[in-house]
């Protein structure tokens, strides 16, 4: 791979049906399609030589062309069903366009429209520790909150009792939020990984050799249900207040 400049595949998986939230790729969020975020984001990132968008649905196909994004594919039925992996549906999509158009990155990054609250900068530092640490792949993640941290969560047993989800009973408890170790969670995800894995053994998208570039927590956002969908477009507007503008797309003040 080439160090100055790596040959950047940018996919988005956007089927059609959805469960909890019906039509969600579609749905308008601030004004515009849910599957629009994701490519604009791709493209203002300013790193994506090809933004391809894995759908099963000519509608999000449509919607997608027209905010900028490939669909040169249809994804068979039985890669869009409510249980299907990711890590088929990549391999689907890179198989297709090292078949059609012999095309092959050296570095394929994921986006998926659920994870709204991703930004072109997010994107852009992803690749930029990609490319510098030669890692297998690179995820974005966040510090976990205090009042989530796995010393402060606890496991109960059938006669209720309490014990520290870390080992130990409540005399052992870390009672100072300052004392508290640092944990971190993989948040609503930017994955930067070499194709080549997806057809390893055993084939996977990170390798073994997974770095992490952290983000704020603020932008952990995910739409999992339709109660998520009013409160993430509050975040996200005020985390769009946040940004400065710049030659690469846009980037936290």
């Amino acid at each position: 791979m080439s160090l100055k400049s790596p040959q950047v595949l940018g996919v988005i998986t956007a089927r059609g049906g959805s469960k909890s939230i019906p039509r969600k790729n579609l749905k308008l969020f601030l004004g515009k399609p849910l599957v629009a975020w994701a490519i604009e984001t791709l493209k203002e990132s300013g790193v994506c030589d090809r933004i391809v968008v894995s759908t099963d649905d000519e509608e999000i196909a449509e919607v997608s062309l027209r905010y900028g994004g490939e669909a040169p594919f249809m994804r068979p039925a039985e890669l869009a069903q409510d249980h299907t992996p990711t890590l088929p549906v990549l391999q689907h999509a890179l198989l297709w366009l090292k078949d059609h158009d012999r095309y092959w990155p050296d570095c394929a990054i994921l986006l998926e429209p659920t994870s709204v609250g991703k930004r072109p900068f997010h994107v852009r530092g992803v690749l930029d520790m990609f490319v510098s640490t030669g890692a297998d792949s690179v995820i974005t993640v966040a510090e976990v909150p205090s009042d989530w941290n796995p010393h402060w969560q606890l496991n109960l047993d059938n006669a209720g009792r309490i014990s520290l989800f870390t080992g130990g009973g409540m005399k052992d408890v870390i009672r100072r939020r300052q004392d508290l170790p640092r944990t971190y969670a993989c948040d609503s995800a930017v994955i930067a990984f070499r194709p080549e894995l997806l057809f390893g053994e055993p084939p996977s998208f990170y390798g073994d050799d997974v770095r992490a570039y952290l983000t704020d927590w603020r932008y952990a956002l995910d739409l999992d249900t339709p109660e998520d969908w009013e409160v993430a477009e509050g975040r996200v507007e005020k985390l769009l207040a946040y940004e400065i503008p710049s030659p690469g797309g846009t980037e936290e003040k």
